[in-house]
């Protein structure tokens, strides 16, 4: 069986995650002249073992990555955490940072769960997003209920409760979901690198989602925003298209 046929059912654009970072990080090289090495890396993916298990080898070349992530891949580090990254970047290199929720795909095209490694039976993926979706089905969220004993899912649950009629209305409602939360990192990262200064010259900001395969299939990823960043003249230049010729 195709397994990224069976991902492109629902998420047409997607490619294997090695394909998509191998292709990113030839082009930045083609481009600008940089190697792995000198590019810094931060990302903001769910704390999920499976994203750590799947991580593309590639991504290992470059120097990090500074994990901005906690539940289904949210910024929880903020602004103090963007700070902190971006002056540990190679003299002459670049930045990259890549975000992106997490949603599970079966061999067999469920949505929404994976069979987890030296596991028997599936279990859901992303768990936080089923279960804040599975709390806004039963009219369980409270509007700006936020506490500090769980203060990420709860997050979670609030993005989710602001978009409530979309998402119960939609046809794939955990697909759905996972839309939400991801227009949700991207709005918050465009925001945190806006009001950061950063010691270089370039900047990458990737943004998608993450798809987990079963523990025989490994990960695929789709670009939503693949967006150069010229840090001196302010310039940014739209780079998805390009992707796959390298």
């Amino acid at each position: 069986m195709n397994h990224l046929e069976t991902v492109r059912k629902y998420y047409p654009i997607a490619n294997t995650t090695d394909v998509m970072v191998n292709g990113m990080l030839n082009l930045i090289e083609a481009d600008l002249g940089l190697k792995p090495h000198q590019l810094m890396h931060a990302d903001s993916l769910c704390c999920d073992d499976v994203n750590a298990i799947q991580y593309p080898p590639r991504a290992h070349e470059m120097l990090g990555p500074f994990n901005m992530g906690g539940l289904d891949g949210y910024p929880f580090a903020g602004l103090t955490g963007m700070g902190a990254f971006a002056h540990h970047v190679p003299d002459g290199g670049a930045i990259v940072i890549f975000y992106a929720p997490h949603i599970g795909v079966t061999k067999d095209g469920k949505i929404g769960e994976i069979n987890r490694y030296g596991q028997d039976v599936n279990s859901t993926c992303c768990g936080a997003a089923k279960a804040a979706l599975g709390k806004l089905s039963e009219g369980a969220i409270n509007e700006g209920e936020i506490t500090k004993n769980d203060y990420q899912q709860n997050t979670i649950e609030q993005i989710l409760f602001e978009s409530k009629d979309r998402i119960l209305n939609a046809d794939i409602q955990i697909k759905e979901a996972t839309d939400v939360i991801y227009e949700a990192i991207d709005e918050q990262i465009s925001f945190l690198i806006a009001n950061t200064d950063y010691p270089c010259d370039h900047l990458f900001q990737v943004g998608g989602i993450m798809i987990n395969g079963d523990r025989d299939m490994g990960s695929f990823s789709t670009f939503n925003r693949f967006e150069y960043h010229n840090i001196k003249s302010g310039a940014k230049t739209d780079l998805r298209s390009r992707v796959a010729d390298f």
